[in-house]
């Protein structure tokens, strides 16, 4: 018996001893996460896992270390380990646990993490959109076959990303040389430092002759994503807090990531600088160029950043200076992480995220820069480009449709890799809505006629004439519905409504236009020469809606061209509803008429008017009278009777 209990205290004080000797090297471990070195984190983490020790917060850092090393088939097996443990954990572990999963073709699983992340996250606009385009795949899938794609050929075993045009050279980020003994790697991803280098490119974006860029910029920490001016004189690059040989760090004792600019004078770079808003307590990082130069986009987790690091953008002034960074706003940033931007030439914003619907990891998506500044709807590039890994760093010459993006996709040479490619077809479905002009009856062209563009909800979009031979031309959108109107003089007004077809092309809408016929004269409804049965209004209001603004606008035209015209306008009811009621109802649309030609010019001494509500009807539709909705389409209408000419 005695020896019994000898060995159970033995054997309790063992486990006892490895139980603290575990726990003791959690800790050391959770220093070095909390320092950010995740690679030596995740080794401890990782030995002590092996021997069967866990820990929902073990399990946490282990799958964080890996995904925020981009290294998302590990990420998804801790993260599993850590589901299986507990599902009570903040949305944040369900988005990550989703994405990880996307990067190990687990598609259904990852969508019902993302579900539940819906459910717990609120309004987080990452879980809105995922919502909102629950067949996001099915859209990628379309967007996709649209690239050929191949290696580079400038990789190394090593991290080569982050390219940019420069002349007839490729500038990008590599730490291929590991030769010296001073060479330094980077806690996060221990992975040594990056410096520029350059690589001479032939006519069809073929690369060669790999050179360093330049001494006076490479320093012995990280230095990537540059960009350059197109005169070649200016440059603005990524590098870690480092300049004239000091070191800035945050509160936390972190080197953080900043902008800078250097001239070209003399045939070498010169007068490094940071940008006045690059601080030591966040991150600025990875600028892009407007086509006009006079915007850079950039990313940044400074102040107003909605996630883990948000695009912005900064006015760059004449003088040099730079105005204030705004920031992109929830049309491009998510509460997630928007990094990378570029601009091309036709005011297209490519950029990387891991927020919007996507593969896995980051993807690359494109908005259009709108002539406003803002933008429009982003679209994932497709698959080819983007990969269940991290795809980023999108550089295309549109002229050729040739360009460079980097991944860290199976298949690689290195840690991040340079990949070349050809866009074989634009991403944006593109038409061409076009027409002739002609009399209806005798066949002639009609030169000179204004053609007007509105979109489905009447909203005005373009105008313009038709030509000599009486064509007209307007660039639209596939798949959207439009309302087209011909004016000309001595001609009835005509308006087409048309539905552009989804694929690339041209959709063609001939319009004819009958000769005015109608002669008016006192007592006369002027809106049946225009055919306007009613001015519309929307459900029990009295607001002018677009569509019957465009109705007004040809009542307004005829009162301007005869200047002593007298109008009663006269709104009409069905039965529906009370007496009362209609009365009311009918007398301020019929008052909501007026008030609108007189704020577009119109004399009110020239304007009379009332509502009749249903004490005019035109059928048998009263009260208690069985009637179909077009036999009380009869009785709302609108009436414009002349008064005086």
């Amino acid at each position: 018996m005695r020896n019994q209990i000898l060995l159970y205290l033995t054997m309790a004080s063992i486990f006892s001893f490895n139980g603290y000797s575990q726990k003791a090297k959690i800790a050391v471990a959770d220093k070095k996460y909390e320092s950010y070195a995740y690679i030596d984190a995740i080794k401890t983490y990782e030995k002590v896992a092996e021997k069967g020790y866990k820990s929902v917060d073990m399990f946490q850092k282990l799958g964080n270390s890996y995904y925020f090393n981009s290294d998302l088939n590990k990420a998804a097996k801790w993260y599993g380990e850590l589901f299986t443990m507990t599902l009570d954990l903040e949305p944040e572990y369900y988005y990550r646990y989703a994405q990880s999963l996307k990067s190990i073709g687990e598609n259904n699983k990852a969508n019902e993490m993302m579900e539940k992340f819906h459910q717990k996250a609120g309004n987080d606009n990452r879980a809105n959109l995922f919502e909102k385009d629950k067949n996001y795949l099915d859209i990628i899938k379309a967007n996709s076959g649209r690239y050929k794609v191949e290696d580079a050929g400038i990789n190394s075993k090593y991290s080569d990303y982050g390219s940019s045009f420069y002349k007839n050279k490729l500038v990008f980020a590599s730490a291929r040389d590991t030769g010296s003994l001073g060479q330094r790697k980077h806690k996060w991803s221990n992975q040594y430092f990056t410096n520029l280098y350059t690589a001479d490119l032939s006519d069809d974006m073929k690369a060669s002759k790999i050179d360093k860029f330049s001494k006076i910029i490479n320093s012995k920490f990280h230095e990537a994503t540059p960009v350059f001016t197109k005169d070649g004189k200016t440059m603005y690059f990524t590098r870690n807090n480092y300049l004239d040989g000091k070191k800035g760090k945050d509160g936390k004792k972190i080197t953080l990531i900043k902008i800078y600019k250097a001239s070209y004078e003399n045939n070498k770079w010169v007068n490094v600088t940071e940008l006045p808003f690059d601080s030591d307590q966040y991150s600025t990082a990875h600028p892009a160029l407007s086509p006009d130069e006079k915007t850079m986009y950039f990313a940044a987790d400074m102040p107003g950043t909605l996630g883990q690091s948000d695009l912005f953008k900064v006015q760059l002034n004449e003088d040099g200076s730079f105005g204030t960074p705004e920031n992109l706003g929830k049309t491009i940033n998510t509460e997630g992480k928007e990094t990378f931007p570029f601009v091309s030439d036709e005011n297209e914003l490519y950029f990387a995220s891991d927020g919007h619907p996507g593969l896995g990891g980051l993807d690359i998506f494109v908005s259009k820069i709108n002539p406003d500044g803002t933008f429009g709807e982003v679209q994932n590039v497709g698959d080819g480009v983007n990969s269940p890994k991290d795809d980023f760093a999108y550089l295309i010459d549109t002229k050729s449709r040739r360009g460079f993006f980097t991944s860290n996709r199976d298949g690689g040479q290195g840690y991040d890799d340079i990949y070349k490619f050809l866009e074989t077809r634009k991403l944006k479905c593109e038409q061409v809505l076009n027409g002739n002009v002609a009399d209806l009856g005798t066949k002639q062209i009609l030169p000179d006629t204004k053609i007007s563009l509105f979109d489905n909800e009447f909203k005005l979009i373009n105008t313009t004439v038709s030509d000599l031979s009486g064509n007209y031309t307007f660039n639209v959108e596939c798949g959207k519905t439009y309302n087209v109107r011909a004016e000309k003089q001595d001609y009835t007004t005509k308006e087409q409504r048309i539905t552009i077809e989804k694929t690339n092309g041209k959709t063609n809408l001939d319009i004819s236009l009958e000769k005015a016929k109608c002669q008016v004269a006192i007592g006369d409804d002027l809106g049946k020469c225009f055919g306007i049965k009613m001015i519309y209004f929307d459900l029990d209001k009295s607001n002018i809606r677009q569509e019957a603004a465009l109705d007004l606008e040809k009542i307004l035209d005829v009162l301007k061209q005869n200047p002593t015209m007298k109008l009663d306008i006269r709104s009409h009811t069905d039965s529906r509803q009370t007496f009362k009621y209609n009365e009311i109802l009918s007398d301020k649309r019929a008052k909501s008429t007026i008030n609108w030609l007189i704020t577009n010019g119109i004399d009110p001494s020239r304007l009379t008017g009332k509502g009749y509500g249903e004490t005019q009807l035109v059928n048998k539709c009263a009260d208690g009278v069985q009637c179909t909705e077009e036999e009380h389409q009869q009785n709302r209408r609108s009436e414009f009777i002349i008064t005086s000419l």
